[in-house]
């Protein structure tokens, strides 16, 4: 959960980069939404994860990579259509602010907020829907070895 914010941190200075933006107050306000944002998303796609690796676990599915690889898919699949909702959501909404006329009161400060989070969003979505799974393979490979050795083939205790 805590690479969300450097990946995203990468797309927000990207974006102020090709812009021109300073950073300001107003890019301040708007990396702090996105922090918030890329937490709480982030918790979410490893919810997923973990609940389809306990149903996986549950129902003594949970033998080996081949297992592990089949759980972690099972629930980060079924996380791409809200997270891409989220973004779809959030890029449509902010992509209006960008695209408004510079001579409306508080445009300028509006664009400022909105930059960052639009760069932000982009690099997150990649993130969690691409690294977090394989993060989480190679955190959870550590108990696969276990939970197999400790179960004989038949899925009965190992004898000693």
């Amino acid at each position: 959960m805590l690479l969300a914010v450097p990946f995203s941190l990468v797309g927000t200075f990207g974006l102020l980069y090709l812009l021109g933006y300073n950073l300001s107050v107003a890019v301040w306000v708007g990396l702090i939404a996105l922090a918030g944002l890329d937490a709480k998303t982030g918790v979410v796609m490893l919810l997923y994860l973990d609940q389809a690796g306990e149903k996986y676990q549950h129902a003594d599915r949970l033998n080996g990579m081949a297992d592990l690889y089949a759980a972690v898919r099972e629930g980060a699949v079924q996380r791409i259509r809200p997270k891409m909702m989220t973004v779809c959501a959030i890029l449509f909404g902010l992509l209006l602010i960008m695209w408004s006329p510079i001579n409306q009161p508080g445009a300028d400060v509006m664009k400022r907020i909105a930059t960052p989070m639009i760069g932000g969003v982009v690099t997150s979505a990649i993130v969690e829907l691409l690294i977090y799974p394989v993060i989480y393979v190679l955190w959870r490979k550590r108990g696969i070895g276990k939970h197999a050795t400790a179960k004989g083939r038949d899925g009965e205790p190992a004898k000693a």
